[in-house]
């Protein structure tokens, strides 16, 4: 029998995808089983239903449950409220409650948000710490905080809980609806001449604390998987440097042989865009001894050569 066992919603998104190549790539993935909501040939389960939720905690009986899935657009979340408070919320409830009632020694590992922090990082002294104030201005920021303080309350009275907030985190197969990979799209179809050679941007002075998934995934594996299981606590996943978004856009340009020209769109404006974003994750190195280690340059050539990719096998996705 494998030492642990996980749990994993979102297992088939964006984060759970890296998640699931991280474990095998460990030396130890013999010692770890991944069961995947909503996986194929995985148990269906919609975490809005409570019931649902209690059965299969009872059948897998998981020594962690890592939560992944959410409405995790902000765009998303503000096109239909409704649904993002109940699954990002009531759904994060569910989980943890069926988590205390049949599994009470399993951890959980709740992949927050720096978005919860909002307007406190227009004014507190960055990178914010976890004590910082949640003040978050946007619905998706909103659902995030809420469970966030919801899951603190609950690890109070015994839930093993912990709330690891990332910070802006990119890799090889983010949806297009994201700045790098948006950028990253964009230049590979410059490159195919499938788009005139402008780029269609919105605000590139705003700054963010940007780090590989791959990263934030070990994150989260390590809180899953450590010795210490009486760990609880809220831990921010950043790197504590901010870059521009025009940096950004600079470097992935420079990584293209095209000559391209780049123009403001207002359409990609947004409204409440705070400035500068950064956190101190000083508590989760010295928690888990984690710290980010995936250089940016790789990260954006990975992200772009994931976009060629796509243009040779399934031109469709960017045409």
């Amino acid at each position: 029998m494998t030492r642990h066992r996980l749990l994993v919603t979102g297992l088939q998104g964006f984060v759970g995808t890296v998640l699931t190549r991280r474990v095998q790539e460990r030396p130890d993935a013999a010692d770890i089983t991944l069961v995947g909501l909503n996986a194929p040939n995985e148990p269906m389960v919609d975490i809005r239903d409570a019931d649902a939720v209690k059965a299969i905690i009872d059948q897998v009986k998981p020594t962690a449950l890592i939560h992944l899935a959410a409405i995790a657009s902000p765009r998303d979340a503000a096109n239909d409220p409704a649904e993002a408070w109940a699954v990002n919320v009531m759904g994060t409830f569910n989980l943890a409650h069926a988590l205390r009632s049949k599994t009470p020694d399993a951890r959980l590992i709740f992949a927050g948000s720096s978005e919860a922090y909002g307007a406190t990082f227009a004014s507190h002294p960055k990178p914010l710490r976890e004590d910082a104030p949640l003040q978050p201005t946007s619905v998706y920021g909103a659902t995030k905080a809420a469970a966030d303080l919801m899951l603190g309350q609950m690890a109070r009275e015994g839930l093993n809980a912990i709330r690891f907030r990332p910070f802006n985190h990119t890799g090889p197969g983010q949806a297009q609806a994201y700045v790098v990979s948006a950028f990253a799209r964009q230049i590979v179809r410059i490159e195919r001449g499938w788009q005139e050679p402008v780029m269609k941007v919105g605000n590139l002075e705003a700054a963010r604390d940007f780090m590989d998934v791959r990263d934030v995934v070990d994150a989260y594996l390590i809180g899953a998987t450590g010795k210490n299981t009486k760990i609880t606590g809220a831990f921010n996943l950043a790197t504590g440097s901010p870059i521009a978004i025009q940096t950004i856009l600079d470097m992935l340009i420079r990584l293209s042989e095209s000559a391209i020209t780049v123009e403001q769109d207002p359409g990609l404006m947004r409204a409440s865009e705070v400035p500068v974003v950064s956190g101190d994750a000083s508590a989760a190195q010295e928690t888990f001894g984690w710290k980010p280690v995936v250089p940016l340059a790789e990260t954006l050539t990975d992200v772009l050569n994931h976009w060629r990719a796509m243009a040779d096998t399934s031109p469709d996705a960017l045409r």
